[in-house]
């Protein structure tokens, strides 16, 4: 340890009447050395052929998962075949709150569109989806189906309706995708959603003169970033290298 503080020329611990402590230069070494060792482990990993090994606990919303998880989990299983990842959909301010409780080690979420860049790893669309035929001017108040009060799905169609003063009606609720696209299957209500996620057999609504634009939302992770798995380290940084070319 004395080396150590000779090579940086700093103390790196400090001895109190418990014991000894880092340092803030002590505990900036101890990142860049957990880093070091995540790398020298994926790197043996990888050469090796066998890959890391673990359960991941990862929480998504489904609007995400149905359209960007097939493609991640395929390609990272390749690489850590013994690896387990266990997925648990919901809306980004439920999966907060697991990652508070620490139910989750790793979520990705939506962030609004005003959030610092350097936190966003890809940014999608939000945009109003119905049935075919759909006519929006017809209704007075629109009818809603929207996912829970404080999503941004939500706050973001609601705010942009008020903005527009168009007259609406939170008609249906639904935490999941597949609720929220049978609902405007039924052609009784019209949805927001990510563009992404749009099913084929639903019409996009963006540009009705009926309906007002919606802003775009960025996709972000979250998980413990001091003393992370190796393998949520691995899986996070899968996300951010593949995310942006799906």
């Amino acid at each position: 340890m004395k080396r150590l503080e000779e090579i940086v020329d700093q103390p790196l611990f400090q001895r109190t009447g418990r014991g000894v402590v880092l340092t803030n230069p002590g505990e900036r070494l101890l990142i860049h050395a957990q880093r070091i060792l995540r790398l020298h482990d994926e790197a043996m990993a990888d050469l090796s052929g066998k890959g890391l090994s673990g359960t991941i606990r990862f929480g998504c919303p489904d609007d995400y998962a149905a359209v960007f998880l097939p493609h991640l989990l395929r390609q990272f299983s390749s690489r850590h075949p013994h690896a387990l990842v266990e997925v648990i959909c919901a809306p980004t301010p439920r999966l907060l709150e697991q990652l508070e409780m620490r139910a989750l080690d790793l979520a990705m979420i939506s962030l609004p569109e005003g959030a610092p860049s350097d936190d966003i790893i890809r940014r999608v669309p939000l945009v109003w989806v119905g049935y075919p035929g759909l006519d929006c001017a017809s209704f007075d108040p629109l009818p809603l189906a929207l996912s829970d009060p404080d999503t941004l799905d939500h706050v973001a169609a609601c705010e942009a309706l008020q903005r527009a003063g168009r007259a609406y009606r939170i008609a249906y609720a639904s935490s999941s995708l597949a609720g929220l696209t049978a609902l405007v299957r039924s052609g009784q209500a019209v949805a927001v959603i990510t563009q992404t996620a749009v099913a084929p057999d639903l019409s996009i609504l963006n540009g009705d003169p009926a309906l007002p634009p919606l802003p775009t939302v960025g996709i972000t992770l979250k998980f413990e970033r001091k003393r992370p798995a190796h393998l949520v380290t691995a899986f996070a940084e899968h996300i951010r290298l593949t995310l942006p070319l799906l």
